[in-house]
This record gives C-alpha cells, structure tokens and sequence, in this order.
C-alpha cells in the first residue's frame, strides 16, 4: 500500500501534549513520502470524519507544525466525546465511505480507551468490507486510566506527567499560602481531576516527597467517610496548627448532581456541588479545632492545559509515540497502539511498542490499592518512584510574542467534499 492517504483525529478530554503527538504523526509521514500520501485531520474527530470535513495538514506552514509541541489542548484539530455504538450501522457504513472517497489507507486515532474501542472497531468494519486500512490507536488521556492494572500494555499514559507537574507545582504553591493565611483559614480543600481514578490527586504527594507539609490526600479508591475527613484534619490541625487536603473530584461523599458524556464517563465539572465544597461545609459545620474556618480551591480545566507548567519528558514522550504510531502503520501493523513501557533498572527510561487494540479498547486501570496507606490519607514512596520522573527536571520553553503565548495556527483548508451532507446518528434526535 503506497501513496494512500492519512486521517489523524483525536478524541475525547484533551491534554496539554496531545498536540505532542499529533506532531510526531505527521513528521513522520512527511519523511515517508513513498509511503504516505496527503495527511488529513478528522476535524473534531470521529464527528469530522462523519461530515467529511477534514483538514489537509500537508501544506501547513513548517513553523505552524513545530508549535505543535507548545501548543497544548485540542484547538488546533478539534476533539469530540462521541462514541459509536454497536447498533450505529449507518455511521459506520459512512466512515468506510469517506475513507474510500477520499483514498484513505491509514487511520491514527489519539485518545483513551474508548478511543481506543472507536479505532478497533473501525479496524475490524474495514476488514468486513474489504477497505485497504491500517488503523492503529495514539494513546492519551491525564487520568492515567488506561491500559491494565500490572502497567504491562502502557507504563502511563501521555498527559498524565503534565498534569502530575501541575500539582507537584499547585501544591507547593498551595502550601505557601496556607502557611501564610493559616491563622483566619488554618484548613484549604484542593480538588483534583481524574473522575474516579487517583493518579492525579495522588501527584501532591510529589510536592512533598519527604512529608513535610501537613497534607492529607484522599482519593477516591480510599473509600472515607466525610467523619473520617474530619476527624483525620483535626487531629492534623492539633499536631501542625494547619492543614492541606487533596481530595479526588471522584470521592463519593454522597449526591453531587454529576452528568455523564457520551462514553458514559462522570464530568464532576458539570455538577451542582463539588467534592471540595462537601468537605468544606462539613468541616465548618462540625468545627475545626483551631481558629478561623476552611476553605477551598477547584482548579478547573487548567490542570490539562497549562503549557508553563508542562513536563518535558511528558512532551518528548508524547512526541514519540506519535511517531511509533506512524512507523507502525508504515509497516502495515494494523489493530494495535503505540505505546510506552518502562525500562527496568535505577535510571529512568522507556521503550516503544506496540500492543492489539482489542486489549486495550474499553480497558481502564485501576490505582493500585497497595500505593494506598492503610489509613487512605495518602500515598506510599512506591507510587512516588512511580511517577517522579513523569514530571521531569525543566521548565518547557514556550515562544512568547508581544507578551503572549504563541500557539500553532493550522490553515483552515480542507478537502473538497465529494458525498451528500451527513448529520451523525446520534445527533439526529436533537
């Protein structure tokens, strides 16, 4: 298969590199010009691919292709929370469609597991109807979620170190400020993404490896009671005088009125009341034994997109299994996703492979409850080798103009359509 085209898409919540890995894809196939034909952008998506509406990143400008790396979020191509489901016949006739309209032979789909799932699917349906396709998954997602439990199909996932950097940072930060305010505000509440998965809220721990801050952490796999908060903060504010408390956006205290996406995934940032604000009433409402009262701190989609506070090594990482996602189509390897796994030995340092999407599709890890003390208020010293060096040693170098972030700005040209308009099926009752 020679010259066929190329779709790259992304989907679901984005990271501060997806766009890492975006530019790795295509730096790639602009190397093989034997191999890959035109490469396109399925804009937002699956949902592009769908409306046909693709967007040709050949002839981008190559600036605009080196900020990809410091550009972070999905603006550039756009991203979608729509999941096709077993019984949307007519969306997946049209994805093998578009594809032949537009002599596309390589499909790199970037996100989380049900990503994952949309590209095994469309691997398999191009199979069924005999379309000449290599479809291989790009993995992303900051909550750290996929792949398994025993870290054998992905070490961690691109976006995660980033948003570790983040509240290895915030943390530290945090600290300051309560130290400072401690006497009218002794307790400060931070709330932590990564729905009901503790990788994220578990990044604090990071800002203070030797545990010298008076900082509690409770994820949502620590199962505690809002009693148990309390009496865990008290006897902290006993000890110190103060107090730092990291929850998980998913701890279940009780009814916070969450919504659910497309894949059927929680959003916490659509409800009515907050973690951070459940714990922050009750404290007040039972008492602090200290003066003053609690308050708290929501960060909100900042934690995935702040390109100051990126990791490094989470960038290059990103940028690297773009690349192996397109060598390995190159190579023909269809039904797989690029990964990363660790190396063993003291120094840090990966290797990239590849695993079948089938195992990874739908798949979603779990925080390894024996990086969880006894107690569930924090985090063990494993998970702290774990994921020091996620975060990296340096600041990113972003390019500023007149002050401002330059972010990469893609030509909006896209591909003639050459099929009728198409409303995807899951919208046509809206």
């Amino acid at each position: 298969m020679r010259n066929r085209n190329v779709v790259v898409a992304q989907s679901g919540g984005p990271s501060l590199v997806i766009n890492c890995s975006l530019r790795g894809v295509i730096n790639v196939c602009r190397s093989m010009p034997d191999t890959f034909g035109t490469v396109y952008a399925g804009y937002h998506g699956i949902e592009g691919v769908l409306r046909e509406e693709l967007l040709d990143l050949s002839p981008q400008p190559d600036e605009e292709i080196a900020l990809l790396s410091t550009t972070p979020a999905a603006g550039v191509i756009g991203t979608c929370r729509y999941k096709l489901r077993d019984d949307q016949s007519e969306d997946y006739e049209r994805i093998i469609d578009v594809f032949r309209a537009h002599n596309v032979g390589y499909f790199l789909y970037n996100g989380g597991n049900d990503s994952m799932d949309t590209a095994h699917k469309v691997a398999t349906l191009a199979a069924a109807r005999g379309l000449d396709l290599v479809a291989v998954g790009i993995p992303k997602t900051i909550d750290n979620d996929v792949g398994d439990s025993a870290f054998q199909l992905i070490d961690h996932t691109p976006g995660y170190g980033s948003a570790a950097r983040y509240w290895t940072l915030m943390v530290q930060g945090a600290n300051e400020e309560n130290l400072g305010s401690s006497p009218s505000d002794p307790v400060l509440v931070l709330q932590a993404m990564g729905r009901r998965i503790g990788f994220i809220p578990a990044a604090a721990r990071l800002a203070d490896p030797h545990r010298e801050m008076p900082l509690l952490i409770f994820l949502a796999e620590s199962g505690v009671t809002l009693p148990e908060i309390a009496d865990r903060v008290n006897d902290l504010l006993v000890k110190e005088g103060r107090a730092l408390v990291v929850v998980s956006e998913g701890l279940e205290l009780g009814d916070i009125g969450e919504s659910y996406d497309a894949f059927g995934h929680v959003q916490f940032s659509s409800s009515q009341t907050t973690v951070a604000q459940m714990v922050v009433y009750y404290l007040n409402a039972v008492g602090l034994r200290a003066n003053g009262s609690a308050r708290s701190n929501v960060p909100g989609t900042h934690q995935r997109h702040d390109m100051i506070t990126g990791s490094t090594v989470d960038m290059a990482e990103a940028y690297a299994v773009g690349q192996q996602a397109a060598l390995l189509a190159a190579a023909g390897e269809s039904g797989c996703m690029a990964t990363l796994l660790r190396n063993p030995g003291p120094v840090y340092s990966v290797r990239y492979d590849k695993v079948p999407l089938e195992q990874v599709a739908n798949s979603e890890r779990s925080f390894p409850r024996e990086w969880i003390t006894a107690d569930g208020t924090d985090v063990s010293d494993d998970f702290v080798a774990y994921a020091r060096p996620l975060i990296g040693e340096d600041w990113p170098s972003v390019p500023l103009v007149d002050g401002r972030l330059r972010f990469a700005r893609l030509q909006p040209t896209f591909a003639a359509q050459r099929l009728s308009a198409y409303v995807p099926q899951a919208h046509r009752a809206r």
